[in-house]
């Protein structure tokens, strides 16, 4: 489980950087890592390239924290998925400073990174709509590293603190939720529900929004903070017998869906609506997979399989070479950025090189010999030359922009197809083994 939060940068971006590299924090600068730019003079290379853009912004860059739990993951595991989150939010368009802290009880990760695209040159806007992608793709690499992730909705907005106090049972939120659960079964109305929190120590407040404080607590709780089953129209809906709109079924379109597991769900056992909504639910889906069969041709279980392979096949290979386009993408766009800030600064070098006095030359223009010198590094270590003709990778990066579009819409399309021909084939499954199960308990009714 990683918890992740962002705030912006608007003047103090070298001394955020040298915190977030602080060598007692990243076990002797072992977890630092950069990108588009050397650790030592991130900031200098930042602001050369937000000196190209229109529009710069307020920002000077952006700090992100993504945080896991105690004990679930190691220094170097948490490095790799923070390097991994990194390059997927941002593309390969932005310098960054990854760095991975161990000097807390939970490891860490701070991610600092441009304001301004070195591709680009465009201002990154940070919005509820690029968070919320943040977390989306921070709680999918977690899965995939097989950490624990928060269930989507659960807990939104909460900050770390407040998460690791639910876990421990300390939330004041969280106490609140389990005492209205507890008390609405036994509740005439909303009214006697809140007396009833009141004889247990609640302070209720009035006003365009019910607030309840516990004894203890500094501030006020509004209700409706605390989830959508817990507003004030819903907490009365609950009372009078309705459903909470988490567990409410969600309406369906006119895809093919996964049959549902009656006998075996929680909520069809804890709930007749439910129960009887899954049935009719199954029915039309049974019906369209059997209508998808008949319009496909496919007139046998090991055709359907053969279909869901070849499918299959084409996005697997489809993903393959959007990745490798996409990995190119990034690799040459990052030559081009070091490329163009050797050409540009090449002059000022040979100026400072045949200059008499090095050290006076040096005092009036550090920061372009120091981005010079860095961009020269880069280019060593990408194994590129820097007077590639700009022309040239200009009209190739263009051509695998265009390649990479076609590919990730033959990448959706194929996705979309393995994921009707699988849920069609659980489907199918299923469908085959309810005259195994009917017949199973003909036979213990007869027994």
């Amino acid at each position: 489980m990683a918890v992740t939060k962002t705030h912006p940068i608007k003047s103090t971006l070298k001394a955020a950087i040298d915190y977030i590299c602080n060598p007692e924090k990243t076990d002797g600068k072992l977890l630092v890592s950069s990108y588009g730019c050397a650790a030592e003079t991130a900031d200098i290379e930042f602001s050369w390239t937000r000196r190209h853009a229109i529009d710069k912004g307020t920002h000077l860059g952006r700090h992100l924290i993504q945080a896991f739990e105690p004990g679930e993951v190691t220094p170097e595991e948490a490095h790799e998925i923070g390097m991994q989150l990194a390059k997927e939010i941002l593309g390969g368009k932005y310098e960054f400073v990854l760095t991975t802290h161990i000097d807390k009880n939970h490891i860490h990760n701070h991610l600092i990174f441009n304001a301004v695209s070195f591709t680009d040159y465009k201002h990154y806007h940070s919005n509820k709509r690029s968070y919320h992608y943040i977390r989306r793709t921070s709680d999918r690499i977690c899965k995939e590293h097989g950490l624990s992730v928060i269930i989507p909705g659960k807990d939104k907005g909460k900050s770390y603190i407040e998460h690791q106090a639910a876990q421990a049972g300390t939330s004041y939120k969280a106490a609140l939720k389990k005492a209205i659960d507890r008390l609405i079964p036994g509740s005439a109305n909303f009214e006697d529900l809140l007396l009833r929190l009141q004889r247990e120590g609640y302070e209720i407040k009035r006003g365009k929004y019910i607030s309840c404080r516990a004894p203890g607590q500094e501030r006020f709780t509004r209700m409706k903070t605390l989830g959508v089953d817990y507003t004030e129209e819903t907490i009365a809906s609950r009372i009078a017998g309705g459903s909470r709109p988490s567990r409410r079924p969600k309406q369906r379109d006119g895809r093919i869906s996964l049959l549902i597991d009656i006998q075996n769900n929680l909520k069809a056992q804890q709930s007749a609506g439910f129960a009887h909504w899954a049935k009719l639910n199954n029915l039309k889906q049974a019906a369209r997979t059997m209508n998808f069969l008949t319009e496909h041709g496919i007139e046998s279980y090991a055709e359907l399989e053969a279909r869901l392979a070849d499918v299959a096949g084409r996005r697997d290979s489809a993903h393959s070479s959007l990745k490798e386009t996409e990995a190119r993408i990034a690799e040459l766009s990052l030559v081009m950025k070091h490329a163009g800030t050797y050409r540009r600064l090449k002059p000022l070098y040979e100026q400072y090189r045949h200059s008499r006095d090095k050290e006076k030359f040096l005092r009036g223009h550090e920061s372009g010999i120091i981005i010079f010198e860095a961009a020269a590094r880069e280019l060593k270590k990408l194994g590129a030359v820097p007077l590639l003709s700009a022309e040239r990778m200009e009209k190739e990066l263009s051509e695998l922009t265009v390649r990479k579009e076609a590919l990730l819409a033959g990448y959706r399309a194929a996705r979309s197809e393995a994921r009707e021909y699988e849920t069609i084939r659980q489907n199918v499954d299923a469908l085959l083994s309810v005259p195994k199960e009917q017949e199973q308990q003909r036979r213990h009714e007869l027994e």
